[in-house]
């Protein structure tokens, strides 16, 4: 199979899972024409989203702090300029205080939910992580590096905002908070849904804890809404092999890619997965 070689755009959150890496092969995948709308049940980042859905899409996530900045990007009131000149003050202080300031960025964020104080945690926290306890407090720990917010990094980040509100400005895309059951129930038409689910086994936190009851539910929902889809999970990895895929998946396509996650606190934690994408056509 010949990839599409296009440039890939980042988003400005970082994310555990993100797919950047193998939007080629989900690109190269999907059956879609102009038309199409593109429904995305499990945004997460919006990395995928962002680089293949066209001029219509519906984005939707039941976590509502990336949801709400996307929207307020949508809606004017997040800008790229504003970014930047939240992120200079805000990595001004950082450099000046270190912890100190990422703690009371972190209770000002819990207690305000401020999108912009979100992008901010999710720049300066521990290895890029987002993960909330039970009473939805972020609860990441800072990463230590109280000097991350120079010149060219706000510029990096600030362009990668760019980009984003370039694309909902030249798009019909909507992003709701809301659960998968209710956006793939909402699918009608000339649709295509990819699904990226917290990967069962892997991800326990309070935004994404994922169980076999959730996993059959999806695919009830998916053989319910009779729409073209692609799901992204994990096929294996050096110690084990993900055993729902021929529990639940089996009667589907399967396309494969070795991918690298660089999430964890050490080293030997960082390995090699192989990534599964699941079709039905």
């Amino acid at each position: 199979m010949i990839y599409n070689k296009d440039k890939v755009f980042i988003p400005p959150f970082k994310m555990q899972g993100i797919k950047s890496k193998i939007v080629p092969l989900i690109k190269a995948s999907v059956l879609m024409d102009d038309d199409t709308t593109w429904i995305e049940p499990f945004m997460g980042s919006a990395a995928v989203g962002l680089n293949v859905a066209g001029k219509n899409a519906v984005f939707a996530d039941i976590n509502p702090h990336i949801i709400d900045f996307y929207n307020r990007l949508k809606s004017g009131a997040v800008t790229p300029n504003v970014v930047r000149e939240f992120l200079s003050e805000q990595g001004t202080l950082l450099a000046e205080k270190g912890g100190e300031h990422y703690y009371f960025v972190r209770e000002r964020f819990n207690n305000e939910h401020n999108p912009l104080d979100f992008l901010f945690l999710n720049r300066s926290c521990f290895n890029g992580m987002i993960r909330f306890n039970k009473n939805n407090g972020y609860n990441v720990p800072y990463g230590h590096k109280p000097g991350r917010f120079a010149k060219a990094y706000i510029t990096k980040i600030v362009n990668q905002v760019k980009h984003f509100e370039e694309k909902i400005r030249h798009n019909n895309w909507t992003f709701l908070c809301q659960p998968f059951e209710k956006t793939i129930a909402s699918a009608d038409g000339n649709v295509f849904i990819y699904c990226d689910p917290p990967y069962i086994g892997r991800h326990v936190d309070y935004y994404d804890s994922w169980n076999e009851e959730q996993e059959v539910r999806l695919k009830t929902c998916l053989l319910e809404s009779k729409a073209r889809f692609l799901l992204s999970t994990w096929d294996s990895n050096r110690y084990r092999s993900n055993p729902y895929i021929s529990l639940l998946w089996n009667e589907y396509n399967k396309i494969t890619q070795e991918h690298f996650y660089f999430v964890g606190a050490k080293e030997h934690n960082r390995n090699s997965m192989t990534e599964a994408l699941l079709t039905n056509f």
